[in-house]
């Protein structure tokens, strides 16, 4: 088996080194910071005295990259939600509350129900779906919806700012569209909404180096990789600092980092342009709120319309907000950010005259490409003019936003290129997998 040198250890990078080494192949991991993780990741934050999460993620139970991944890492339990596909929603500017609840199969019969539907909306406002599902070219969300409706504006908005970061009206169709087609359009059974447990680094991260150093993979922290040395259509060495490490022929190397980091080792390369924030807060409720709440569960989770705050989790004493597509918010001060946000969240989760907690807020200004028409021209799928050189990252061509499921992907589709278990089709496409339905799934 070769050696597979990994640059990289976010989620990309992991979920390519897992799959490679669970192949048997000799595989090194090399990351610049001090942890794996990426965005993903976790630290002990000393002004609340815990652990938090360096930005929320929430998942769906339809994305199959993220299930094969903690299958392969023994982490299937690490993910909590609901047993159904029911989302809480709260209107900030009206104080009306409503469930949207799918139902499990193909046929969404709660769309003929007035009661089910999103509140204020019309059964012929629907019909956005297919418009959705079939509108041509690249065209921008706006294009397509009635902006003026009312499922615009509590369900269409709030969805395409928190899955694709970027405002509807520079948000492009086809981005949507597999987001759609994998969960929603799949039914309930698909959409459930998933968080981690106790922490991303616990369910996401720390099994996968367990697994990894169990496979005998060796990582490199601290490692910043300074330039790839090129010869001959292939990489022949990595700089790291002072040291350059050799390529052997039957080497090869997965560039699974940041698009900044990949146009600054490959010079003249072409990404996405990163460009879309996200602003998260985290507050610590004290022990006699917390205990309060117990006897609610262990997640809770509510969609905000209308206001700052998209997203609020609550997961045992910590509450979080997101805040997407938040380029100007990112701009503000942290203390007004938490005020504002602490004054929807106190609403939307009944929290009555609760004051403030102390709380922490992460402003992460390049958090995802802008999910533009244009962006999504300039991505590109794991395959190099080097011959033994793949990207991974959830900004490569994986065909949808740059999400965990994302992520994970494009490392699985590194694996597959590197390992030579990808065809092309008829059409000249690249495939990855060992069937033409494999293929296809790993392309959508």
């Amino acid at each position: 088996m070769s050696h597979i040198h990994v640059i990289g250890a976010g989620l990309a990078g992991l979920a390519c080194a897992v799959r490679l080494a669970g192949s048997g192949h000799r595989v090194s991991v090399y990351e610049a910071a001090a942890r794996a993780g990426g965005r993903c990741r976790s630290f002990h934050d000393e002004k609340l005295g815990c652990v938090i999460d360096n930005g929320n993620h929430l998942m769906l139970s339809g994305n199959h990259a993220l299930m094969d991944y903690l299958d392969e890492i023994n982490a299937s339990n690490r993910l909590v939600g609901p047993d159904q596909a029911a989302f809480d929603f709260y209107d900030v500017p009206s104080g009306e509350r409503w469930t949207l609840r799918l139902d499990d199969g193909l046929v969404q019969s709660w769309i003929l129900k007035e009661s089910r539907r999103v509140p204020g909306t019309r059964l012929s406002e629907y019909l956005s779906f297919i418009k959705m599902m079939t509108a041509r070219g690249e065209r921008h969300i706006t294009d397509v919806l009635d902006t003026g409706s009312e499922l615009y504006r509590r369900f269409w908005e709030p969805l395409v700012v928190s899955a694709l970061n970027t405002a509807p009206e520079c948000a492009a169709v086809s981005l949507l569209r597999p987001v759609l087609r994998e969960t929603f359009l799949k039914g309930g059974a698909y959409c459930r909404p998933l968080i981690a447990g106790t922490s991303l680094d616990d369910s996401l991260v720390e099994p996968a180096l367990a697994f990894l150093q169990h496979k005998g993979v060796e990582f490199r922290f601290h490692s910043r990789i300074t330039a790839l040395e090129k010869t001959g259509g292939r990489i022949a060495a990595i700089k790291l600092g002072e040291q350059n490490i050799r390529m052997d022929s039957d080497d090869k190397i997965v560039l699974a980092v940041p698009s900044w980091t990949a146009r600054q080792l490959l010079p003249g390369f072409q990404t996405p342009d990163e460009g879309e924030a996200i602003v998260n807060v985290h507050y610590r409720l004290d022990h006699a709120s917390h205990q309060s709440r117990e006897s609610q569960g262990p997640m809770k989770m509510i969609g905000l319309v209308g206001g700052l705050v998209h997203w609020v989790f609550e997961r045992g004493s910590i509450v979080s907000v997101t805040i997407s597509a938040a380029d100007k918010v990112a701009q503000r001060r942290a203390d007004d950010i938490a005020a504002e946000a602490w004054a929807e969240v106190a609403k939307s989760m009944n929290y009555g005259d609760m004051r403030m907690p102390p709380f922490r807020v992460i402003k992460e200004k390049r958090a995802t490409f802008s999910a533009t028409p244009d962006a999504n021209h300039r991505r590109t799928g794991p395959k190099t003019d080097w011959s033994n050189l793949a990207l991974a990252g959830d900004w490569t061509d994986t065909g949808l936003p740059a999400t965990i499921e994302g992520a994970i992907r494009s490392g699985h589709a590194a694996a597959a290129y590197l390992a030579g278990t990808i065809k092309e089709n008829r059409d000249g496409l690249a495939l990855y997998g060992n069937s033409e339905t494999e293929a296809e799934r790993m392309m959508t």
